[in-house]
């Protein structure tokens, strides 16, 4: 039986929230279930108006449809990420393709896609506000991106295909979840975590007794566990070890390999029913970058100085490990433990005494306070809203006094839950028929119990409060074009950008402060964090690119048989991919691509976002105020925060910058050759 509770618009205060303390793993399939059935009907009606197609009887009421639905499915997709046991895998193994199936229905509905074509055809004459022709451009081309026009034939196997992928992707996900979960390191001996902090011995600790290892110590197999304990751990055969647990997920207990070619075979077809020669032509067509060579030229004039500045960094680790009687060649195991090691060297910085001064708490204290001074926005916890699990906090937004949505933050790691960082909306803004405030939540990996975190940890809140920001700083009319609605090769700007927050001194004072002890990070340690930041450029810039080439080649391939171990090497040995650095996302545990579209063919839209962010970064660091600089923030919030996708991107831009972006900020950014 449906639960009306999640299908129900919701109640209580700040405009109402996700029932979660109503929710129930078995009630999922019979509430989505019911809320296909109320969406149907209302594009039914929609598409069957005898009246004349208009903005308001069509793209309006289109506009205002599915929000039962959408509703049950804000609680479902929370479980999906968050609190995926094996009943929940049940479930939504079953879901996958049933959604997908009714959003090919909806997309595929002839009669409905005659309505919208007519009024697209018609609004430049209609009378239509500039928000109300971009909503019917967004929305006509959503249609026609998606096989509305196609025959009856084509459209029923583009349906069979989506549905098969939805299967595929939720199977993938689901395999690399399990053998995060099922192959941990397990180690015996107090010896064998020489080097590690006491904080990080203590998560080991807690971790074993996590899974019933009493007087053992286990690292996870997720990035927030294994890259510290590849940074700091001494044994170097128990690195390795580590290293090749890590870099073989998706490849051992639940092999990926058969599902990508699938996937990939499945992808090109529907690129081809769609009108274009790969996939990658399709998505970079919806895309800034507009074609897949326009995205490979800005990552091949990257990658030539990043492999060089590889080789630099390799040859004075190489140094070291040599002085140090080692007898063997840099291996991957070995990069993060001999960089780190370079970086103390070089720049007397030691990560540890960075992370002695970064609490998570006031890291989150401190993204709210640099939200205040460029947005005006305040921030209070508040009690007794219904959370997914007890340690997720909840706080109120406030600006100008008035209240401005919801901020949810899940920051620690769980059974079940997917790794990595990530930003959900749960309620978009809108001003539609009432005004909206947006409920917007920040999720994350930190290991329970460890309240100091890295550096790289900061970034990563910022990064993910940048995502929040921009959509709880949304202004429009319209859900469909709030706040992160926009294009996918710009969506990474607004976070990116905000992690330079981070670095700046009026912050640093206030919030990086000693745990025992509550003094301020030294002067002189904040010197040698900004004096390190361009180190090791070129190993994150070339793990992060050959991830991004090679998915783009892999979807530039165009279907048929593949081999991913064999695909791999091959085009990471055409591109000069240096021995000692490995893909930052191996293709068997690449989920950004392969669960779910939504980076597929894309993932270079990071690397087209910091290109956007060093530029927007120098403007600000030009201005007469700085990173503060009122005039400027207030121009970044009206230019690009605010407008979601009410403006083309590259518009917002424009406007925001005064000119079109320019890639020799970037080159500087990252200390590499122009």
């Amino acid at each position: 039986m449906a639960n009306s509770d999640l299908l129900s618009p919701w109640t209580g205060p700040y405009g109402g929230t996700p029932p979660f303390d109503k929710a129930k793993v078995d009630d999922f399939k019979p509430t989505l279930l019911q809320g296909i059935e109320e969406n149907r009907t209302e594009i039914a009606v929609i598409a069957h108006n005898e009246a004349a197609p208009t903005f308001e009887n069509t793209i309006a009421a289109l506009e205002d449809s599915g929000r039962a639905l959408h509703r049950a499915g804000t609680v479902y997709y929370v479980y999906a990420s968050t609190l995926n046991d094996k009943a929940m895998q049940a479930v939504e193994m079953e879901m996958a393709p049933v959604l997908a199936a009714f959003a090919d229905e909806v997309i595929q509905n002839a009669a409905l896609f005659a309505r919208v074509k007519a009024v697209y055809e018609a609004c430049e004459k209609s009378g239509l506000t500039p928000e109300q022709k971009r909503l019917t451009w967004v929305v006509y081309r959503n249609f026609a991106r998606h096989g509305a026009a196609l025959g009856v034939a084509e459209k029923v196997r583009l349906a069979a295909i989506n549905q098969r992928l939805a299967i595929l992707s939720t199977e993938f996900a689901q395999n690399v979840l399990a053998d995060e979960e099922g192959q941990v390191l397990i180690l015996d001996l107090a010896a064998d975590l020489d080097g590690l902090s006491a904080q990080q011995r203590e998560a080991a600790k807690e971790a074993a007794l996590a899974t019933g290892l009493s007087g053992k110590w286990v690292i996870a197999n997720t990035r927030s566990a294994m890259e510290p304990f590849l940074t700091y751990a001494t044994r170097r055969d128990l690195r390795e070890k580590a290293f090749r647990l890590w870099t073989s997920r998706g490849e051992e207990a639940h092999d990926n390999r058969p599902l990508m070619g699938e996937i990939l075979s499945l992808r090109a077809e529907k690129a081809k029913l769609l009108g274009f020669p790969t996939y990658a032509h399709w998505v970079t067509d919806d895309q800034m970058a507009k074609t897949p060579d326009a995205a490979m030229a800005l990552m091949e004039k990257l990658w030539r100085p990043a492999v060089a500045r590889v080789r630099e960094e390799v040859a004075e680790m190489q140094k070291l490990a040599d002085a140090e009687g080692g007898t063997f060649k840099i291996a991957p195991w070995d990069y993060r433990y001999y960089a780190e090691k370079v970086r103390q060297a070089k720049y007397a910085l030691d990560q540890n005494d960075v992370k002695a001064y970064l609490s998570a708490d006031k890291i989150v204290e401190a993204a709210f306070w640099a939200a205040e001074r460029l947005y005006g926005l305040s921030f209070k916890e508040i009690r007794g809203v219904p959370v997914a699990m007890p340690d997720v906090r909840v706080f109120e937004l406030a600006k100008g006094g008035t209240f401005a949505g919801l901020f949810y933050l899940d920051p620690f790691a769980r059974a079940g839950k997917q790794s990595g960082a990530w930003m959900s909306e749960y309620r978009t803004q809108e001003r539609f028929k009432d005004g909206v405030a947006p409920i917007v939540s920040n999720n994350a990996n930190f290991l329970k119990g460890s309240p100091l975190i890295s550096w790289d940890d900061a970034v990563t809140i910022f990064h993910e409060f940048g995502h929040a920001l921009h959509a709880l700083n949304s202004n429009v009319t319209y859900p469909s074009l709030d706040g992160t609605n926009v294009v996918r090769d710009f969506v990474e700007f607004p976070s990116q950008l905000n992690e330079r927050w981070l670095m700046t001194p009026e912050l640093l004072a206030r919030f990086a402060r000693h745990h025992e002890t509550d003094a301020p990070m030294p002067d002189a340690l904040i010197a040698k964090i900004r004096n390190a930041q361009k180190f090791n450029q070129g190993f994150s810039t070339v793990e992060y690119l050959a991830s991004a080439i090679v998915d783009m080649k892999a979807h530039l391939a165009g279907g048929g048989a593949f081999d991913a171990d064999a695909f791999e090497r091959d085009v990471l040995g055409a591109i000069g991919m240096p021995d000692e650095v490995v893909m930052r996302h191996r293709l068997p545990h690449f989920t950004h691509i392969f669960a779910g579209e939504g980076y597929a063919a894309g993932y270079y839209d990071y690397i087209w976002a910091d290109t956007l962010v060093a530029d927007a970064a120098e403007a600000f660091r030009e201005a007469p105020g700085g990173f503060y600089d009122a005039d400027l923030a207030k121009k970044l919030h009206d230019d690009i925060i605010s407008v979601g996708n009410t403006v083309d991107a590259g518009e917002a831009f424009r406007r925001f910058r005064g000119r079109d972006v320019r890639v020799e900020a970037l080159m500087r950014d990252r200390d590499f050759p122009a």
